[in-house]
């Protein structure tokens, strides 16, 4: 059976201006300005990778030490500021109702993945989700999108992928998942070479698997 796997973060949840916002702060604190530019580079990446880029250009404390800082706020972010987007709880709703198989796979860590989900009673939607910190890599290594299909109990090449990162859909496509970016307009044209929608709909996932 033919199965959506959807990244979180920029797809499901308005969460990554809120991570910008943390890791900006926190570099900061410890004398680092970063670009716009860098921090493009970050979306889609778990927090251990963005801590290893701005950690070989700055003067940072410790990995777990900066991390945690960055966690607290978003937390408190998290609980202030999160929107989930509509289309995207829509859908997940309508497929779930129509027996699809789901699953996140998140570069997020367990923590903050199940904060996301649970703030809008959406994990009860997913027969699956995985967390950036529970697998060897994080994206755009496919061990996400593996490990999703794995849970599943389904094959990666009946998968496909709902992702708005570079990194996460070179990860799907590494697994051997067909893949649709999402772009939500914080950051026009950075996913290429992916078929892109303004919006998720139902619909629009089951004709890319081929249901409708």
């Amino acid at each position: 059976m033919n199965a959506v796997i959807f990244d979180c973060d920029g797809v499901i949840v308005d969460s990554e201006p809120l991570s910008d916002e943390a890791w900006r702060k926190a570099l900061r604190s410890h004398g680092y300005e970063p670009s716009d530019d860098e921090m493009a580079t970050t979306v889609g990446l778990t927090d251990r990778a963005v801590y290893a880029k701005f950690a070989a250009v700055a003067d940072l404390p410790p990995e777990d030490e900066l991390i945690e800082e960055v966690m607290v706020e978003c937390r408190r972010l998290y609980s202030t500021a999160l929107e989930p987007f509509d289309d995207a709880v829509d859908a997940i709703r309508a497929l779930a109702g129509n027996g699809v198989p789901l699953a996140v796979a998140s570069s997020s860590s367990r923590r903050n993945l199940d904060i996301k989900l649970d703030r809008f009673d959406l994990g009860r939607y997913f027969d699956f989700t995985v967390a950036g910190d529970e697998v060897p890599a994080g994206k755009p290594s496919p061990d996400l999108y593996l490990e999703a299909a794995r849970g599943l109990g389904v094959d990666a090449s009946v998968c496909l992928a709902v992702e708005d990162s570079q990194a996460g859909a070179e990860a799907a496509t590494a697994a051997g998942m067909r893949v649709v970016t999402v772009d939500r307009g914080h950051g026009s044209g950075r996913v290429r070479g992916f078929p892109v929608v303004s919006a998720v709909d139902a619909s629009m996932l089951l004709t890319f698997l081929g249901r409708e």
